[in-house]
């Protein structure tokens, strides 16, 4: 079934979105995101006239059958003198003379002959931009997130269920819940882009968590057992082998974030961390250690060369 609207031949949807007709998938999404983040009502600056142009220029453009459709009506066209330039069967028609458009274009491409009425029309998609803590993402959160004002200037909001472990970026769609359809047509879909904030103790790598450990030199040059706070507040004991270098990466198995897919690892870089001040009796050890070393790590490194 065509549903053809009437808005079809007033907008350039090619021109709203800055792309030419020839544009692939990517690029219209491409170029629909980056003006969506400009001019959504809750961005600095926004403007929701223009979000909504936007919205409804991707809604046909971004779906490939709509697209095609939209083409076809285009390149048939409404005459200046509001009906259709004739098309290579030499016909040329004018809207009043159809209950509504996509019941004539549903004959023009042999599709849905004999339709009359209002035609459903899903609502166009939406997105929108969330600020999660880093803790909030790892856990998954339910929050609420604002979606403009509405035709009666209402502003509109959604409850969205953040699923445990969304990474900074992430896209997450909600059906549904964007613009809402016309003549019984369905709603439109929300997309909720989520930005995820520092840690001040963990870093996240994919479905691992990150930590810098620092440990003295005597730990590393001997070997030594340090314990290891977790993300969930606990500890454990990794163990470091002698003659660990600063910079080794130790991977704790099961201690990273929890997903419907997987449980990821925590991985632990150890760092030597130098002394800014000796006592008399560490400067006395550190000398006599001096003394009786031969090796060198720039030795090593040119032997290596």
């Amino acid at each position: 079934m065509v549903t053809v609207q009437r808005e079809w031949f007033e907008k350039d949807y090619y021109a709203v979105l800055g792309v030419s007709s020839s544009a692939s998938s990517k690029e219209i999404t491409k170029a629909y995101r980056k003006l969506a983040r400009t001019h959504h009502p809750d961005a600095s600056g926004g403007n929701e006239d223009r979000f909504k142009e936007v919205s409804a220029a991707y809604d046909v453009l971004g779906d490939q059958t709509k697209r095609t459709d939209y083409d076809e009506a285009r390149r048939l066209g409404p005459s200046a003198t509001g009906g259709f330039a004739s098309g290579p069967d030499g016909f040329n028609v004018h809207f009043e003379d159809f209950d509504d458009l996509s019941g004539m274009f549903g004959n023009l491409f042999g599709k849905n002959r004999g339709a009359r009425g209002p035609v459903p029309m899903r609502g166009v998609d939406q997105e929108t931009r969330i600020h999660l803590g880093f803790r909030d993402a790892i856990d998954g959160v339910t929050t609420t997130v604002g979606l403009g004002t509405n035709a009666e200037g209402e502003r509109r909001q959604a409850k969205v269920r953040i699923p445990a472990g969304v990474d900074n970026g992430q896209r997450i769609r909600v059906a549904g819940k964007g613009g809402r359809g016309r003549n019984g047509g369905p709603n439109g879909d929300l997309f909720v882009v989520v930005e995820v904030a520092d840690d001040d103790m963990f870093g996240r790598k994919g479905q691992h968590l990150t930590l810098s450990v620092p440990v003295t030199f005597p730990e590393a040059a001997l070997g030594s057992e340090i314990k290891i706070p977790t993300y969930d507040h606990s500890t454990v004991t990794l163990k470091v082998p002698p003659g660990t270098k600063s910079g080794t990466t130790f991977r704790v198995k099961g201690r990273g974030i929890d997903t419907q897919k997987a449980m990821g690892d925590l991985l632990v870089t150890v760092e030597i961390a130098v002394p800014s001040e000796l006592n008399p009796k560490e400067r006395a050890a550190i000398e006599a250690l001096n003394e009786v070393t031969d090796w060198s790590p720039r030795n090593e490194e040119q032997q290596e060369d």
